[in-house]
């Protein structure tokens, strides 16, 4: 007997889960109860939502489901960094929710992971918006995969809800597996329940968005959010930056800056660029001189990220002496800079690094 595939809710508006129980039987105010035991309990059955009727709970669970997904695996780091490997079903199309969706494609099983990071008072949780990527960035691990799917706004929102630390999150990265932008539609939903008073009931300030500059959904993300931004820079010279990212061709530096160029980033509201630096190929004065020419007069912060070694290429980290000097050369020009802590790297679970598992179909 075929398994039935259920619906999700997680995702869903509260008017989406009006509709929902409105065809269930169910009185149109019990979208607004599904809606607070889905975002603000963060219950991971229907059974949880005792408010509802038995029997609305039976009629709503034949053809629904929350959409949260228990990890499969967790490993913890010397560090305390936590990474969560999650089961996936991925649609290749069908826009938003995925395998719900027109169109979906094809469909894979799959794996993704989050991870759960540390830091004082804090725990910022990076979370995945895709199996695998396809904009192959040498470097990466992610990309190395190829690319299995896209994650629906339930897949996303189950990472914030299923890791133990669901309670105790301070805010998130969309760093994990995966281009962001190449997902928008899911990742603009996920955004708007963790943002919305009916939702998680986040601050946009707690949320940072990381892209290789995908040129159209970007500009949709900078007007439809208030969340910050950071940019995959790693080279400020085109062809040098092409080697590593072949999206560069697509979707040029230049062109993301630009753009970037014309949203106000001088209140709250952050763009970041990170820079992976490679020993001998990326990390001298004349690197160093082409990343303020480009981002000179544009408030903004460069993140220098310690390389982490992965099979097949060519490259190693630069020292920590190299490091230092390369950043205090950006500061005294007046470009912000930093050295990003490296976390996880024991259990693979640092910048880059991210490889998850990917089913057999």
């Amino acid at each position: 007997m075929s398994e039935v595939i259920k619906y999700k809710l997680l995702g869903k508006t509260p008017g989406e889960l009006k509709e929902i129980v409105v065809q269930c039987g169910l009185p149109s105010y019990a979208g607004g109860q599904i809606a607070q035991w889905l975002y603000k309990k963060k219950v991971k059955t229907i059974d949880e939502m005792t408010n509802l009727s038995k029997a609305g709970r039976e009629k709503l669970s034949e053809k629904y489901e929350t959409g949260a997904v228990a990890y499969s695996d967790c490993r913890e780091s010397s560090d305390g960094t936590k990474k969560y490997l999650f089961p996936v079903t991925c649609a290749f199309g069908g826009g938003l929710n995925g395998i719900e969706g027109e169109n979906p494609g094809k469909v894979e099983s799959s794996s993704i992971e989050a991870v759960m990071i540390p830091e004082l008072d804090r725990k910022t949780l990076c979370v995945s918006s895709q199996a695998g990527c396809k904009m192959g960035c040498k470097f990466c691990m992610t990309g190395r995969q190829g690319f299995h799917g896209n994650l629906s706004a339930a897949d996303i929102l189950s990472q914030f809800i299923s890791v133990d630390e669901a309670a105790d999150l301070t805010g998130t990265v969309f760093m994990g597996m995966g281009e962001p932008l190449d997902n928008y539609e899911n990742v603009r939903r996920a955004i708007e329940v963790l943002t919305a008073d009916w939702g998680f009931g986040w601050s946009p300030k707690r949320i940072t968005l990381s892209s290789i500059g995908v040129l159209p959904n970007l500009k949709r993300y900078l007007d439809e959010t208030r969340c910050h931004l950071a940019i995959s820079m790693h080279d400020a010279f085109p062809d040098e930056r092409g080697k590593l990212m072949p999206v560069q061709k697509a979707y040029p530096l230049k062109d993301v800056i630009s753009l970037i160029r014309q949203y106000d980033f001088t209140g709250q509201r952050r763009v970041s660029f990170e820079y992976t630096m490679f020993s001998g190929f990326n990390d001298d004065k004349r690197h160093a001189d082409g990343i303020i020419r480009l981002l000179s007069g544009l408030e903004c912060r460069v993140n220098l990220i310690r390389f982490h070694k992965i099979p097949d290429f060519p490259y190693v980290s630069s020292p920590e002496g190299v490091m230092e000097v390369f950043r205090d050369r950006l500061n005294k020009a007046g470009i912000t800079s930093t050295i990003r802590a490296s976390r996880g790297e024991d259990i693979f679970a640092a910048c880059g690094m991210l490889a998850g598992k990917h089913g057999d179909k």
